[in-house]
């Protein structure tokens, strides 16, 4: 057998890749990752103790906010790394695009609905959320957090990672690996946390610009699916290559698939995550109306009493109204 070209760590050797992808090992091939699993612990654990202080102390917490975190987000998470997708993310280019979706879009957006920094901010005390605050409006999270910019970083990245000769690096370096995960949950909770707006932030936009920016975003990724469907040449071609898999599907078809993954599933989740923006918008409005109305009522109720108040002085002998008495 022919030598491997040096760029290729020891998985890439036929003879150490996974078997075939098969409907058996979708439910088997599952892969430990210590790291992986330690910052999923800590993740849910944390959560939960913060849930548990509110409720000794008396307070209430939603329950819908901690299945969204520690059953939503923590678990698509957990499928994401430590599933076949997790397996599999480096031999086959349409899985390593499923695992893309979730970390950069499904999971930041269920971990943005359990609102982590309300319950860290429910949980200090006056001190504690003065300093938490203080970091929230510091010019650096006001610069990363800033809508217009994470939609930039949202639009960008993809095409920086496999337009370029980034993503093979990343298949070759363990360390830069990990790091494309991690930068995925980054960027997408920069750009979904701001935008649902039920964590506190340092910008908070109308309901139509957020709207907006997802509108700006949807194009951008199918246009780059579109790309990745029409090439004829293959993304990180040595490193598929040298897999010499006999199962199907070929390289130039994952790559097909994974090109219709990135414009089929990333528009159809951005266009659910529209929607639940225009729901938000219309119950945003409909609470503003019914603000306005009680305020309004309550104005008239008030006019009404200063209006009996002053006739009941104008009945009584020897008092005229205040503006009577003026004239």
């Amino acid at each position: 057998m022919a030598p491997l070209p040096p760029m290729l760590p020891l998985h890439a050797d036929p003879r150490n890749q996974p078997p075939p992808l098969t409907p058996d090992a979708v439910a088997t091939a599952w892969t430990f990752d210590p790291w992986v699993v330690a910052a999923l612990i800590a993740m849910v654990g944390l959560y939960l103790w913060g849930v548990r202080r509110l409720v000794a102390r008396g307070d209430s917490w939603p329950l819908s906010r901690t299945l969204s975190w520690c059953v939503g987000g923590a678990g698509v998470l957990a499928i994401a790394m430590l599933s076949v997708l997790g397996t599999y993310d480096t031999v086959l280019f349409s899985v390593h695009m499923v695992q893309h979706i979730l970390l950069s879009m499904v999971a930041p957006v269920l971990m943005a609905v359990g609102a982590p920094l309300t319950l860290l901010l429910r949980n200090l005390g006056a001190l504690g959320r003065k300093r938490v605050v203080a970091v929230l409006h510091s010019w650096p999270v006001r610069v990363l957090t800033w809508p217009p910019l994470a939609t930039a970083m949202m639009i960008a990245n993809p095409y920086l990672l496999y337009m370029t000769g980034l993503y093979p690096l990343t298949l070759a370096n363990d360390w830069l690996h990990a790091w494309m995960h991690l930068h995925f949950v980054i960027v997408g909770c920069l750009y979904f946390w701001p935008l649902l707006g039920l964590d506190p932030m340092p910008t908070r936009l109308p309901h139509y610009l957020r709207m907006l920016l997802i509108f700006v975003t949807l194009p951008f990724h199918a246009f780059l699916g579109v790309i990745i469907m029409g090439t004829s040449e293959l993304i990180a071609e040595d490193w598929y290559l040298a897999f010499n898999r006999a199962w199907p599907p070929s390289p130039l078809e994952d790559q097909n698939i994974a090109g219709g993954v990135m414009w089929g599933a990333g528009d159809l989740i951005s266009l659910i995550i529209l929607a639940v923006f225009f729901v938000q918008w219309y119950q945003h409005s409909q609470r503003e109306a019914i603000r306005i109305d009680r305020q309004l009522d309550r104005e008239e109720r008030l006019a009404a009493l200063a209006a009996a108040a002053r006739y009941d002085a104008a009945d009584t002998p020897g008092q005229l109204p205040a503006d009577e008495e003026r004239a």
